[in-house]
């Protein structure tokens, strides 16, 4: 892999963008200990420059205060707001579907598990795939879940998403890329750094974009590390043409053949709205499946402390208590702790 950064910002003149539909692409969960990565797209319709600029500005008025930097709006770890947005955003979408084609639709997601079912990139058989039989529950146990965001909530999400319509900015749906420690194990041990992971999950659900809108889209993601440099890096893009439009710290953006343009910005989930939305919804996702580890875990040592999974206290507490029990039952180390790529691979590989 080339290095990140290579010389210095290079720039066209900025080019028009005829197009109507918006992507906002954003990561939850890039520096963990333990628990998967999660990269969330939403997609989105825009009317002309209003609702353009609506996509692509910060969340301001009553917007500010349930879109935009999931860590700015979460305190204590509480995520049930991303919850109400993905519950919401499902049930547009569901409704949308059955008004286009009448006729049999699966019903609006009832628990957690089936609402994941339905924005997930890729159906569970797929997700399960790398699981040991033995512990596959560890990460896929939902007895016993329900939702924590009040009607109340999701209704307040649901009249957002009508306010953003009516300014010209139709929300069309959400996915969600599930990463899981297993896989991202499965990277470092063919060279590749959890931020190779990301990007190229982004350029997964751009893909998946360009395909539910039916034409090309403007995807706006967060910057993947401190890379400046991206063409170089692309994996699922990376044998189609490409045009660098500009390249720098804040912003770093491409024209790709077949697809649209996507651009990697500082700091999106702030200033973007559509980024924003997002960065939400993966929250939860991330905190939910987090959740299920430490579920898993607590059946067997009950006094395990309530680990986010990030480098805390807490997490290592909880990772040293149950270090025993994941040794009785034979869990795959490789499915708990993820692990990084040493200071030789990590510079052969420009990180």
């Amino acid at each position: 892999m080339p290095p990140a950064s290579r010389t210095a910002p290079r720039s066209l003149p900025a080019l028009p963008w005829s197009g109507s539909h918006y992507v906002g692409i954003d990561e939850n969960g890039m520096g963990p200990r333990l628990g998967p990565l999660i990269v969330t797209s939403v997609l989105a319709r825009v009317d002309g420059a209003r609702g353009a600029k609506l996509a692509t500005s910060k969340p301001s008025g009553a917007f500010a205060a349930r879109i935009g930097d999931s860590k700015k709006l979460f305190a204590g770890g509480d995520s049930t707001l991303g919850e109400a947005w993905a519950r919401a955003i499902a049930a547009r979408t569901a409704r949308a579907a059955a008004e286009l084609a009448p006729g049999p639709h699966a019903p609006r997601p009832s628990t957690p598990a089936e609402l994941l079912s339905t924005v997930a990139l890729d159906p569970e058989a797929t997700l399960r795939a790398p699981c040991p039989s033995h512990h596959a529950d560890l990460c896929w146990g939902s007895g016993g879940e329900a939702f924590a965001a009040d009607d109340a909530s999701v209704a307040d999400c649901t009249k957002d998403l009508d306010r953003l319509a009516t300014r010209g900015l139709e929300v069309l749906g959400v996915r969600v890329a599930i990463v899981c420690a297993r896989k991202l194990n499965d990277a470092v041990e063919a060279g590749l750094s959890r931020f190779d992971v990301d990007l190229h999950t982004m350029e997964r659900l751009a893909l998946a974009a360009r395909d539910d809108a039916g034409e090309h889209v403007y995807a706006f993601c967060g910057k993947v590390g401190g890379f400046d440099f991206y063409g170089d890096r692309f994996g699922p893009l990376g044998g189609r043409l490409h045009t660098v439009l500009c390249e720098g710290r804040a912003r770093s953006e491409y024209q790709v053949a077949g697809v649209g343009r996507l651009a990697f910005l500082r700091d999106a989930d702030d200033t973007h709205l559509i980024v924003g939305l997002a960065s939400l919804v993966g929250k939860w996702v991330r905190d939910h499946l987090m959740r299920r580890v430490v579920r898993w875990h607590r059946a067997h040592v009950p006094d395990a402390p309530e680990a986010s999974g990030y480098h805390d206290p807490v997490s290592s507490r909880f990772i040293e208590a149950t270090a025993l029990v994941r040794k009785k039952l034979r869990v795959d180390p490789l499915c708990f702790e993820r692990t990084s790529l040493g200071k030789k691979e990590a510079k052969r590989a420009g990180v």
